[in-house]
């Protein structure tokens, strides 16, 4: 450990992830809840995929946004799930320069995309309450099919400078990642060199990013609100607004983890590395895993077509 711990190389071969540091000792136990949480991320999110695929009355631009949040939830988590569980249960720390730069833009590109997705999906939340009668139109499989390419686009092209910065930096102090995967600002501050470039761009991207989709949710919703209160009876607008809870709840187990994250990492310099670390893990692993749960549980469709199957085999 000591010899790759301060060494004289400006493009390391390899990076050694530490874990958590602080809770080495307790990596066993922590890896039980991580595993279960990947265990429940990947089940939901292919059981979306299989109900919506399997159900032709499902083929519909809300079903389609969420298919596109399961399959990027699910790349999201095992991009990093799977390295972490090594780490916990057989010390394996070491990870390739070009790997960890590809994991570390995997991380970044779906976490972006997936904030996309939530966009387009208030959007079509939108459209189908306040404009009901041209939802069909405005909405349809080709346009749903051109919003998600331009979700992928956008995230891919905006996080693509991430690791052809890190990569030009000369990494001369030390290689070791006190970290579970290789996220972004973990990697370049290892550098030796003068590093704001990296630092403002990524700033820029989280602002751009996450910034005007907060904003573009918050303005989607605003007129959402205006238009449930402004129906006649009651029940109208508790069933209307019903629609919505599923998608409010996502929105906020996806935004408050990584706000809370993103303040910490910047501005917490007092608070225990190993707590940067595990907020960080959670803004990654919680959304996976809740997601097809609220959305199985709140979304009628799906409730009844997955109780539909089960009771079907036991029949």
């Amino acid at each position: 450990m000591s010899d790759s711990n301060k060494t004289d190389f400006t493009m390391p071969s390899t990076f050694i992830l530490l874990g958590i540091p602080g809770l080495e000792t307790a990596h066993v136990w922590i890896s039980i809840p991580f595993c279960a949480v990947y265990a429940i991320a990947l089940l939901g999110n292919f059981t979306i995929l299989f109900i919506v695929k399997r159900e032709p009355s499902l083929h519909g631009p809300m079903y389609y946004f969420l298919c596109m949040l399961a399959i990027s939830d699910l790349v999201l988590s095992t991009s990093t799930l799977p390295k972490t569980l090594s780490i916990f249960w057989f010390n394996s720390r070491k990870i390739d320069f070009k790997a960890c730069l590809t994991q570390m833009y995997f991380i970044h590109c779906f976490s972006a995309m997936e904030s996309g997705i939530f966009v387009a999906m208030a959007l079509d939340r939108y459209v189908a309450i306040c404009d009901p009668l041209r939802h069909s139109t405005n909405l349809a499989s080709p346009r749903v099919a051109k919003i998600g390419l331009a979700v992928l686009l956008r995230s891919c092209m905006l996080i693509l400078p991430y690791p052809f910065l890190a990569r030009q930096w000369p990494y001369c102090r030390t290689n070791i990642i006190p970290h579970t995967h290789c996220e972004h600002i973990a990697i370049v501050k290892l550098a030796c060199s003068n590093i704001r470039i990296s630092s403002y761009y990524s700033l820029s991207v989280g602002f751009a990013v996450m910034g005007l989709d907060v904003f573009s949710i918050a303005v989607s919703y605003t007129q959402i609100l205006r238009a449930i209160f402004s129906l006649h009876t009651k029940d109208t607008r508790l069933k209307t607004f019903g629609t919505c809870v599923s998608h409010l709840c996502a929105i906020l187990v996806f935004y408050i983890p990584r706000i809370f994250s993103s303040f910490t990492s910047r501005f917490g310099e007092n608070v225990p590395l190993y707590f940067h670390v595990i907020i960080a893990n959670v803004y990654l692993l919680l959304p996976p895993m809740l997601n097809p749960i609220i959305y199985g549980v709140r979304t009628k469709q799906i409730r009844d077509r997955l109780l539909r199957l089960f009771t079907h085999k036991g029949t």
